[in-house]
This record gives C-alpha cells, sequence and structure tokens, in this order.
C-alpha cells in the first residue's frame, strides 16, 4: 500500500497541473476544473492496478481526464461557455494583471472550440509530445500538424475578435 502511494504522489505531481488546464479548457470555472481533477485521481487511485504500461501513464490519465471532463458536460449539461454574471465578470477583471486577463481570455477562447480542438491544443499548451497526443486523439502525427496549425489559427481569429470587442 505504502509504494502505492509514493507511486500515485508522483503520478499527481507529475500530470496535476496539465490535467487542471484540461479540465479547465472544458469547463472555463476554477472550481468545476478543481472538481474534476479531483474525480480524474480519484479514478487513477481506483485504477492505478489496472494500469499496464501498454501506453505511457500520462496518456492514461489524459483519457480518463477527457472521459470525466465529456460526462460531466453530458450530465449537467453545460457547455463550456461564459457561465459568469455580468457583475461577478467585471469584479474578477479588476483581479487580473495584464498578462492574467491575456490567459483568461485565451481561455474563454479555447472553450469556443469544439471538443477535440480543445483536448489537443490544451494539450499543446502543457507542451505534451506530439507523438503523445496523436495517440490520445486517436489521429496520426501528420493530421496532428494540420489540426494544430488550423486551431492555431482559429483561436488567433477569436482572441482578435474578442480583442475588438
Amino acid at each position: 500500500m505504502a509504494d502505492k502511494e509514493a507511486a500515485f504522489k508522483k503520478i499527481y505531481e507529475a500530470n496535476s497541473k496539465k490535467i487542471y488546464h484540461l479540465c479547465y479548457g472544458y469547463t472555463g470555472d476554477d472550481d468545476a476544473a478543481s472538481d474534476l481533477l479531483q474525480e480524474t485521481f480519484l479514478k487513477v487511485w481506483q485504477n492505478l492496478e489496472k494500469f499496464r504500461n501498454q501506453a505511457m501513464i500520462s496518456t492514461w490519465i489524459y483519457r480518463i481526464a477527457v472521459n470525466t471532463c465529456l460526462t460531466y458536460l453530458r450530465s449537467e449539461k453545460r457547455q463550456a461557455k461564459d457561465e459568469l454574471t455580468p457583475f461577478i465578470s467585471e469584479n474578477k477583471k479588476e483581479e487580473f494583471s495584464e498578462k492574467n486577463e491575456q490567459v483568461a481570455l485565451l481561455y474563454k477562447c479555447i472553450s469556443k472550440l469544439e471538443e477535440s480542438e480543445r483536448i489537443i491544443i490544451t494539450m499543446v499548451l502543457d507542451e505534451v509530445p506530439y507523438p503523445e497526443i496523436a495517440e490520445v486523439s486517436g489521429i496520426s502525427e501528420g493530421n496532428l500538424r494540420v489540426k494544430i496549425h488550423r486551431i492555431k489559427q482559429k483561436l488567433t481569429e477569436l482572441y482578435n475578435h474578442y480583442e475588438r470587442v
């Protein structure tokens, strides 16, 4: 049991930030992302003995996180859209530095993408290697590069749109 706890702690420390970003990309909400992070790692803990080392453990965790997020969005019938009231949104903006505003705007733009695009771009931002992203998303590395290019173009358009508003 102590070995499992030590292994889990290492796994959590190595992957939790990336998984949080993934969850935040789906929800656009700190609390929901934290809940989904916790739920993901609960599933990792419960199934750690079942992991067979056929893929990288981070790839396995990403798949669990993606499924957890998709289940959450379906069960809550939520879309990862703007859910903050204008009042809360204004108060939040005052708390951000300019860089944080840009990051918040980036995640707002990411939340407008299709589910598969959100998964891919979040992994790119977390500097996940392309072969691993290709494996998680189920597409070839060549197609992945094209898809990433298109996603970046879409994000640029969305970002520029919000910058003008």
